[in-house]
């Protein structure tokens, strides 16, 4: 039975270490030449890392083989492995489509490319035998430029069929340099009335009050509760919710000890802000959402009142999901109905 809403996975990195694998076999397999064992690999693609820049890296191994034509492959399977793993009912995936163009072609080219990918994503992402509620979020990254970033930006209004919302990727210490161009972006995104979500507060040094009035959701946001309590009144004034993602901070070097995520949660939840639980990349760190709840609880990070509470702000969150209640609620409702049903026979 399909339960859950996951508001913060990438494109990049849900695929898992298994499937990347044998499509690198088939079809790339100078790519994998270096590693003898299918093990080897997996413990490269999956290993911590010493900084997020370092741990970011490996998106560009998975983003250099998802295009047009192979898209469709890694989605089926993606969604497979959430609807009959993870029981997600809800999926926003995130990615950069930019990012899935061809190289070769020049920026004017590409842009007009993107709306290919985001059209086969979408309709890839239509399986009646998985049937996941899903939408994309489209991520502008702090390596392309503002003119490229603004394409995205209009690429999201063109498509609401299939997207829900705006992000901005590339590590939250690159944007200090080019704050002013992120803050217009985002103020064009809402004079747009786009949803907007932005990886920020994730890092020590990724830490700009400056960006959080323009987003209805913050990714990641850890640092706001551990390092700026503060600033955790504006928050709930606002109704905002942090996407936060367990295995991450532990693969990125961000925490040294996933229990360092107690003070979040309890900061957040004696403050009334929000928190979504994510995974970020459930390929790169072969973990599912049922894990992630599961190293909480076991963890003592929080109890399974707040995890239920968690898991019903990801519906209320959500920038997609078209009902008022969460699946269990909406099944509780089945279930009581046809007691009815067999009392009145």
């Amino acid at each position: 039975m399909a339960l859950y809403a996951e508001l913060h996975r990438h494109l990049g990195g849900s695929v898992v270490p298994r499937v990347l694998w044998r499509y690198f076999e088939r079809h790339s397999s100078e790519l994998i030449s270096r590693f003898s064992h299918y093990s080897e690999f997996e413990e490269f693609y999956t290993r911590p890392r010493n900084t997020l820049d370092e741990y970011l890296e490996l998106h560009t191994l998975v983003e250099s083989v998802q295009t047009v034509e192979t898209l469709p492959y890694f989605i089926y399977r993606l969604l497979r492995g959430a609807y009959i793993f993870e029981n997600l009912a809800y999926l926003e995936l995130r990615y950069t489509p930019y990012l899935r163009t061809p190289e070769h072609l020049s920026q004017a080219e590409r842009i007009d490319k993107m709306a290919e990918i985001v059209d086969v994503v979408g309709k890839a992402s239509q399986l009646s035998e998985y049937p996941i509620v899903n939408s994309q979020i489209l991520c502008m990254h702090t390596r392309l430029p503002f003119e490229v970033n603004k394409a995205i930006v209009d690429l999201a209004v063109q498509n609401q069929q299939y997207v829900c919302g705006i992000d901005v990727a590339g590590g939250d210490s690159h944007y200090a340099e080019r704050l002013d161009e992120w803050i217009r972006l985002y103020e064009y995104a809402r004079s747009l009335n786009l949803n907007t979500t932005g990886h920020l507060y994730e890092t020590t040094v990724g830490c700009y009050p400056q960006l959080l009035p323009y987003l209805m959701r913050i990714g990641h946001g850890i640092q706001i509760p551990l390092l700026y309590p503060e600033l955790l009144q504006d928050l709930a004034r606002r109704g905002q919710c942090l996407e936060v993602c367990p295995t991450t901070y532990i693969k990125t070097g961000t925490l040294q000890d996933i229990r360092q995520l107690k003070l979040v949660f309890d900061r957040c939840f004696d403050a009334g802000v929000d928190i979504a639980i994510c995974t970020d990349n459930a390929g790169l760190h072969n973990v599912r959402l049922p894990f992630e709840y599961e190293n909480l609880l076991t963890y003592d990070i929080i109890n399974f009142k707040q995890l239920q509470a968690c898991q019903d702000a990801a519906f209320r969150h959500a920038f997609a999901w078209p009902y008022r209640q969460r699946p269990a609620s909406l099944l509780n409702g089945l279930l009581n109905h046809e007691e009815e049903l067999v009392v009145s026979c």
